[in-house]
């Protein structure tokens, strides 16, 4: 037992230091609140895409804002690409992992749109891919991501935890994805 608080210990220490000062991190998540009030404004989708858990995170994003997060208000139409198991599947068999999440784009994109991409590394080749279609079609791009790789590059904005550790990222992501939510659940409340 004594080795298990050793490493809860260390782990939320971890993401003390990671949480410490997020006064960047939430000037990030602020300019894409503004991002996609102005694309829900005019009548646009997100589309929302990652792998393992970010994949997950990204549903949680899109059940949050479809759906509700504290008190009921007009949805929002968020889309989570990794929700289709068939679509994914098929996509994968016949063209390849790499393309799961752009061909889908290609199908259901449009300019105006927006694509969210989760990926820890920056590197997600799939992600990656769905950036490149997401620009051919006028789209708008938005990273959740770490402090390296490619991903935040290829974005319009992006959301970056303040840490290289990947499990920390992803704390720090589905914080900014909670925050994402309060801001939709306060503009509903004014």
């Amino acid at each position: 037992m004594d080795d298990l608080r050793d490493i809860f210990k260390k782990n939320s220490a971890e993401l003390q230091r990671a949480a410490g000062d997020l006064t960047e991190f939430h000037r990030q998540v602020l300019a894409v609140v503004e991002l996609l009030r102005r694309t829900f404004a005019g009548n646009h989708r997100v589309f929302v895409a990652g792998n393992g858990g970010s994949a997950t995170q990204a549903q949680h994003l899109s059940d949050e804002l479809v759906g509700r997060f504290r008190t009921n208000r007009r949805p929002y139409p968020v889309i989570a690409l990794t929700a289709d198991s068939a679509v994914l599947t098929c996509i994968g068999n016949d063209f390849g992992f790499e393309k799961i999440f752009s061909r889908q784009l290609e199908a259901l994109g449009a300019a105006g749109d927006v694509f969210v991409g989760l990926s820890t590394s920056g590197e997600s080749p799939n992600i990656l891919e769905a950036c490149s279609v997401a620009r051919q079609q006028g789209m708008k791009i938005v990273a959740l991501t770490g402090p390296q790789g490619k991903l935040s590059g290829l974005a319009d904005l992006a959301i970056i935890a303040p840490t290289e550790i990947s499990t920390r990222m992803q704390e720090l992501h589905l914080h900014a994805i909670h925050l994402l939510c309060e801001a939709f659940e306060n503009d509903a409340m004014q």
